[in-house]
């Protein structure tokens, strides 16, 4: 009889959306138009340039194992955006491309966490950051968080909730699923909190460029020690080519580097190859363009929302997502999902994939449809908040 699977591997919980979708696709397949608001990911497609980068790097051959830190001409051209978009010196040396921002925080995770300790982390934040704490037998303390905090982590929490375990914090800007973005005070306020506990401070940066009305500070602006884990599947629209990166410190590159050499080699080659076309003018107006077209889409969404009885207490300044209290129309998330998808076969998230903290009264719209499409799911959860029986 086989051995029963590890205790890890039995401690990371599924995404309970997942059930959800795979019931979406059904109906899809037996032929009923359903609205997806449930995955984070951009509807673009990639931008031309981008993708006529990565034909061009096929035909040319480059198709072997970069250096485990990436290609030499991608982390300088990361560097240079440092540069030009937050005023940051930084060295290419620090960048590591990685296989998506996953393999950021698997490199971080698995470089700052011993077996037993832990980082603080925002509940509600994105379910994978705990996971991969508990992949390197670290563990997550969630710290909760809402409106009032603008649902981050704050130097009082940190303050309050660290430990004798505690070795970090990890807070995202903008956040997923709330869409908050810490300003460069609250960033230099972590840093210092962190610092004086002798943790480290690791920002998860991967929704950075698509913001509203503003700009996201890095964190780099007021803290050079602090890791930064980034992706080019969100802003730069390369979900499937599977490509991040991470910024750390001097001292830690070595470690990473042969964290990197043993993982997974190198990050994908061609994927390296196409993403250097990311920071080309003609190519940054693309996305600049499909950033203004988020913000129409949430500046609809969000009124149309809380005008049918949604709560959403702050107002989202980042990301695609708008994080809302069903409180008053009763009931569980994952129910009333599930009511939505049967009867008006629309697919949005149930608040029990992004923590604890009043995850049952909670779901998330990601806002990764044309604004047609947008406006005919307000038509549907309008008629369907008819019929549900809460």
């Amino acid at each position: 009889m086989a051995q029963p699977h590890s205790a890890r591997a039995r401690a990371i919980e599924p995404f309970h959306v997942m059930a959800l979708l795979a019931r979406a696709n059904e109906l899809q397949a037996a032929g009923h138009d359903v609205i997806h608001l449930e995955i984070g990911e951009p509807d673009f497609t990639t931008a031309a340039p981008i993708v006529a980068a990565g034909q061009a790097a096929l035909a040319a051959g480059h198709t072997r194992y970069t250096a485990a830190r990436g290609l030499p001409q991608l982390r300088e051209a990361i560097a240079g955006f440092y540069g030009q978009r937050y005023g940051v010196d930084l060295d290419p040396e620090r960048v590591l491309i990685t296989p998506g921002g996953s393999g950021a925080l698997l490199l971080a995770s698995s470089l700052l966490v011993d077996p037993g300790k832990h980082w603080l982390l925002a509940d509600p934040g994105y379910p994978c950051n705990r996971h991969f704490l508990r992949l390197v037998e670290g563990g997550a303390q969630l710290v909760p968080v809402g409106p009032d905090v603008n649902y981050q982590l704050t130097a009082d929490l940190v303050e309050r909730y660290w430990d004798k375990d505690t070795v970090g914090a990890l807070v995202a800007s903008p956040a997923n699923p709330t869409g908050t973005v810490l300003g460069r005070d609250e960033l230099a306020s972590l840093s210092k909190a962190t610092r004086e506990r002798h943790g480290h401070l690791v920002v998860d940066e991967i929704y950075h460029g698509l913001t509203y009305g503003m700009d996201a500070p890095s964190v780099l602006e007021v803290d050079d020690e602090a890791f930064v884990l980034n992706s080019f599947s969100k802003y730069f629209g390369m979900t499937g080519w599977r490509l991040g990166w991470l910024v750390a410190p001097p001292s830690a590159v070595a470690d990473l580097e042969k964290l990197a050499q043993n993982l997974y080699i190198s990050a994908p080659s061609m994927a390296q190859h196409a993403a250097l076309a990311c920071f080309e003018p003609d190519t940054l107006a693309i996305l600049e363009e499909r950033r203004a077209e988020f913000g129409r889409r949430r500046d609809y969404l969000l009124p149309a929302l809380r005008e049918l009885g949604f709560g959403i207490a702050v107002e989202p300044q980042g990301a695609f997502y708008l994080y809302a209290d069903i409180s008053a129309f009763g009931g569980d998330a994952f129910a009333f999902c599930r009511h939505f998808l049967e009867t008006e076969h629309l697919a949005f998230t149930p608040g029990l994939d992004f923590g604890r903290h009043q995850a049952g009264h909670h779901v998330r719209f990601a806002y990764t449809q044309s604004l047609p499409r947008l406006e005919e799911a307000v038509q549907r959860i309008a008629r369907g908040l008819k019929s549900w029986q809460g």
